[in-house]
Order: structure tokens, then sequence, then C-alpha cells
């Protein structure tokens, strides 16, 4: 469509807009939502955190059921969209984002645009919106750029290897492991680099719904992550994937 917008968050903006008027009596353009909800999907930075409804529904006829249901008056419907919508939008607006960010973004995005970065991007997105996910995909994101630095080092790796043993090889090969190392402040830092990253699954563990299934029991309780530990797991595993992928580009090439 010639109309269409340019940018992602006038696009999604719009999305919201066609909504509302399919909700509220209005005229909507179901092309246009068409359009823009094969786009948006198609976005790894949207995707993550576009509505459930959207996802489920592929047109407008199939939108207006949930909605009647759901709510019966206008303006609850219209405040249900537009809350539906805010953490996107917050994400899009820059809202919730560290200065550090920008500095991950930049060298993932160098080093593996559609396959580490993607997983970073989805990180980010979750990291408000979806603590849990957001964990889980914090682990993903080390395992990613482990996988893809052992493989251009040219160093074998089992399919099952968790990522303490990954990162341990990366390590070895990157001359980054603390026994590596002499001097007392660089044996620390490399050392305290470990550890975090063994850490960091352990939060997995207990926080990520990669155990979502699993029945809550006395001695291990369902514990429910908030944001600040969601943006500890993501800031944690952005700076080692950083750290890692500098060294790798600065001399680990072959």
């Amino acid at each position: 469509m010639d109309d269409m917008p340019e940018t992602l968050i006038e696009r999604v903006a719009m999305m919201e807009g066609i909504l509302v008027a399919a909700a509220t009596g209005g005229s909507p353009d179901g092309h246009a939502y068409e359009i823009l909800r094969r786009e948006l999907l198609h976005d790894d930075e949207a995707k993550a955190l576009l509505p459930a409804f959207v996802r489920t529904s592929r047109t407008l006829d199939a939108f207006w059921p949930y909605i009647k249901d759901r709510y019966g008056r206008y303006a609850e419907r219209r405040a249900f969209i537009r809350e539906s919508f805010t953490p996107l939008m917050d994400h899009l607006e820059g809202r919730n984002r560290s200065p550090g960010d920008a500095v991950v973004n930049d060298a993932l995005a160098s080093f593996d645009a559609d396959g580490v970065h993607a997983v970073w991007t989805k990180a980010l997105a979750r990291r408000t919106a979806d603590p849990e996910g957001a964990i889980t995909v914090a682990r993903t994101l080390l395992e990613a750029v482990c996988k893809h630095i052992l493989d251009g080092l040219g160093i074998a790796y089992a399919p099952r290897d968790d990522l303490p043993k990954l990162y341990g090889a990366v390590a070895r090969g990157l001359r980054l492991a603390p026994d590596q190392h002499r001097e007392e402040p660089i044996h620390a830092i490399l050392g305290g680099a470990m550890t975090l990253v063994n850490g960091l699954g352990t939060l997995r563990n207990r926080f990520s719904d990669a155990h979502a299934d699993d029945p809550p029991t006395e001695e291990r309780p369902r514990v429910r992550p908030s944001p600040r530990h969601a943006s500890l797991a993501v800031n944690a595993a952005g700076a080692i994937a950083t750290f890692l992928v500098e060294t790798y580009q600065e001399r680990g090439k072959p």
C-alpha cells in the first residue's frame, strides 16, 4: 500500500487505531490490518511484544468476536486495546532501556546480524513485559554467541553441551580462562565472568519459563521473576556476549 507508514512505531500505531475502530463501531481498513499484521509478525523487534489477539486474529472478522465477548462497552474495549499495545509502544519509544543497550546492540549486529543479534533483540523486547521469557532468552543469547565463536575457531562441541561448558571452551580458545593469566586483577576479572555465566544458568533454572510446566512443591515453590530480575539477566548476558565478541573480533579469528 502506498500510504503505509514508513517507521515501525507508526505502523504499530496504525494497527492499534485500526483495531480500536473495529471494536468501537468505526470503519476499519481490514486489508491494511492484514498487511500490517503480516509485516509485524516478521519483525523480530515487534513480534515478541505484539498483543496475543493480534497473533491469533488473522483478520478483523476473527478479532471481532474476541473483543465483543470480552468487553461490552466501547470505552472498555478502547482501554483494553491501548493497554495491550503499551509494552510494544514503550519499547519502540526507548523507555526502560539502559545506556549499555546500544553498545551491545552494535557489537552483536556486526558479529551476526541474522542470528545472535536477533536473539538480543528478543531479549530486550521481553525484558520488561515478559521477565520469564527474557531470562530464558538471556541464556540462549550466550549459548548462541559461544557456539558461533566455537564454529569460527574450529573447536568442536556436543549438541547437548550446557552453557558453562560452552563458555569454558570459548574462554580457553580466546585465552580468557582464569588459569591462562598470572596477573591477579585479570585473573579475578576473568574468574568473575565465569562465575557470572554459571550464575545465569542458576537464575534461569530458578526463574525462567523453561520449567513453567513443572508443578510447584513445598521445597521448590513457583517463583515469579520481576522486571528487575530480567534486567539483571539480560544486561549481564549482553555484557558477557559483547566481551566475547569483541575479543574474538580482535584476536580470535583464524
